[in-house]
This record gives structure tokens, C-alpha cells and sequence, in this order.
């Protein structure tokens, strides 16, 4: 039986906000990826112990369409925006994944007292030359399971496998809605800002970095990186893993959530 989610729909500078929430407890809000293929059933392994709440990004997934954004500081402001709309009881805890963790780690440096503790997947945004990122657009389509996760089968599932046409055509509706405004976002630097390793020391707040030590997309080899300029950080390293960790590993939400526990 799939996860039951509430859907919490926001009007946020005119962009229609959508979050999908799951569970009871202390809240989570999570930032996805560059796309919504994948879902957000693995909330539901945090979901005994939480409230996860997982907005669509402005123009991505469930939410509207955000021809506005223009670069990360719009979605930053647009973050803010809805944390003051959700209008929480309590400090949420913070999470993302890949860039949902570029969009995390410059949330949480300017704004580190709006959250409580902070959990980063997998984080684009280093865009490191030594530990470079594997370029998306060089990536055969049928060649992206297999870098998305070790085991190549697991990621399968959100692709089409050419029995479903209608599916095949929203999903190539969806990733070019999606593609644009990862884009826009990515147009002054990459994927990242040259100085997100400075804005790091400003995030005191106790802090997960984790990672799958196969990941063909972003190289677990940039974890040093992170742990030498997260002032706060304890790293989980996740063996035998690709990039979607918490598809491929179910059991390390449990990890993630006796983290933010404790």
C-alpha cells in the first residue's frame, strides 16, 4: 500500500506551492533534486518519528509554473517565504538532496536560526575541479539509471521501459518543464556558487553529510571537502550506494532519523 501524504497547497509570491507532508512529530522539510522522477515515498521511513514536509520547487513536480526565478537567491526568498506560510509550532529540521543540498547548505548559511538540525544527501554545489560532477547532458538516456544508482534496476522504475506511451510522453513533458528551471538556476555558475564553501562556516547547526560511495553523479570523494568547512558536520558514509540513496538504502532514514532525534 503506498504512503498516504496530505497535500498542502500555498500561494507563494504567485506561485502555487505544493507539499506533499507525511507522518506526525518534530517537522522535516525537505529540498529535492534537479527532478521529481523519483518521488517522495522514501518519506515515509521518516514518517513514524516526523513530519515530512516535501514542497515541489517553483516549476517543478506538483507546484506551478515560476517563470520569475531567475537564479538560487529567488528560491531562497521563496523557502523563507513558505517556511513564514507553513507557520510551524517548532524548528524544523532541514534536508536535501543533491541540488535540494546546494539549496540547503546557502538556506540554512544565512538563515541557520530559522532550523534546527540540518541533513544533506548527496549535496551538489561545490562544483570542485578536482571531484567534478559527471556533466547530465553527456548521459545517454538510456545510460542514467546506471548513474543514478549502483544497482541499475532500482532507478529503472522511474524511467519508461517503452510499454506505457502515455507515461513516456509526460515523463518527457516533465523533465523538460523541470530542465528549464534547473537552468535558469544554473546559469551563473554551474550548479553551485565558487564560494559555497565560505558560506558553510556560518552553519553552527549540528549537521549530516551523507553519501553513497558509488554515486556516478556527484563523487563521494568531495565529502572531505564538505566535513573541513561544515563547522558541526558527522559523516555517514552509505557503501555499495549510487546517487539516490534513499531509494537504494531504505535503511539509512533510520540512521537519518535517530540523527535528528538524539
Amino acid at each position: 500500500m503506498p504512503p498516504s501524504f496530505e497535500t498542502l497547497t500555498f500561494d507563494i509570491g504567485g506561485v502555487q506551492t505544493v507539499v506533499k507532508a507525511i507522518g506526525q512529530g518534530k517537522p522535516i522539510l525537505f529540498l529535492h533534486g534537479a527532478a521529481t522522477l523519483e518521488g517522495f515515498d522514501f518519506a515515509e521511513g521518516l514518517a513514524d518519528r516526523f513530519r515530512v514536509l516535501c514542497p515541489s520547487h517553483p516549476g517543478m513536480g506538483f507546484s506551478g509554473p515560476a517563470p520569475h526565478i531567475a537564479d538560487i537567491s529567488d528560491m531562497l526568498v521563496h523557502y523563507l517565504n513558505l517556511l513564514d506560510a507553513l507557520d510551524l509550532p517548532e524548528k524544523p529540521h532541514l534536508m536535501g538532496f543533491s541540488m535540494g543540498g546546494w539549496m540547503a547548505t546557502e538556506l540554512a548559511a544565512i538563515a541557520r536560526d530559522r532550523f534546527d538540525k540540518v541533513v544533506l544527501i548527496a549535496p551538489a554545489g561545490l562544483n570542485d575541479l578536482a571531484h567534478p560532477a559527471t556533466p547530465l547532458g553527456g548521459i545517454a538516456p538510456q545510460d542514467f539509471p546506471g548513474y543514478m544508482t549502483h544497482d541499475p534496476a532500482i532507478a529503472a522504475r522511474f524511467f519508461p521501459d517503452g510499454t506505457d506511451p502515455d507515461f513516456a510522453d509526460r515523463f518527457g513533458a516533465d523533465r523538460a518543464r523541470e530542465g528549464d528551471l534547473v537552468g535558469r538556476l544554473c546559469a551563473p555558475f554551474g550548479m553551485g556558487h565558487p564560494n559555497l564553501h565560505r558560506f558553510m562556516a556560518r552553519i553552527t547547526n549540528p549537521t549530516l553529510l551523507v553519501w553513497g560511495a558509488e554515486d556516478r553523479l556527484l563523487p563521494a570523494s568531495q565529502a572531505p571537502i564538505w566535513l573541513a568547512h561544515l563547522p558541526n558536520a558527522q559523516f555517514l558514509p552509505v557503501p555499495g550506494t549510487g546517487h539516490l540513496v534513499p531509494q537504494e538504502r531504505p535503511e539509512t532514514l533510520t540512521s537519518i532519523g535517530d540523527f535528528l532525534a538524539a
